[in-house]
């Protein structure tokens, strides 16, 4: 795409060949709500990424539309933990290699699996972050989940 704006991600998919839209924000997005208004999409377009933790420090990423929240028991019943938590907001970037409101599916710091509900492929285009607050990354569904290879459970919370 060949992008002003670039960060690891963004060079990353231009490696992978894959088309994608760079969804700049004028200001740097605080919230699901305000990332969504400044991309001019919809809050359940949003692939929003909770990262947990199970007691035995098992660590996975769970991947919900934005409008949704994860439900740890359906993802610890998938991975066959006891107990999944989120992790403290303070060890994300060291585990994810991003801030918190930027972790996107890709490129994280440590091997884990991914968990992604079937809503989000519901849709012709969902956005993830750049791995910046400044600006989203959106793509196809179908492309995002060849490269982060998910598995596809429920797992909003009812």
């Amino acid at each position: 795409m060949n992008n002003p704006f670039s960060t690891p991600l963004t060079e990353y998919l231009d490696q992978q060949q894959v088309a994608y839209r760079l969804l700049p924000h004028q200001t740097p997005a605080t919230t699901i709500e305000d990332a969504a208004m400044q991309r001019g999409i919809q809050a359940q377009q949003m692939v929003k990424s909770i990262l947990l933790r199970d007691m035995g420090d098992l660590y996975a990423l769970a991947c919900v539309p934005g409008n949704q929240s994860v439900d740890p028991k359906k993802a610890r019943a998938v991975l066959n933990c006891r107990r999944m938590t989120c992790v403290n907001l303070a060890d994300v970037p060291t585990i994810t290699g991003y801030q918190i409101g930027c972790v996107a599916p890709l490129l994280l710091l440590k091997s884990m699996p991914i968990l992604m509900d079937p809503e989000l492929t519901t849709h012709d285009e969902v956005t993830i972050s750049s791995g910046s607050n400044m600006a989203g990354i959106a793509l196809k569904p179908s492309d995002l989940i060849q490269l982060c290879q998910p598995i596809l459970v429920d797992l909003c919370k009812s």
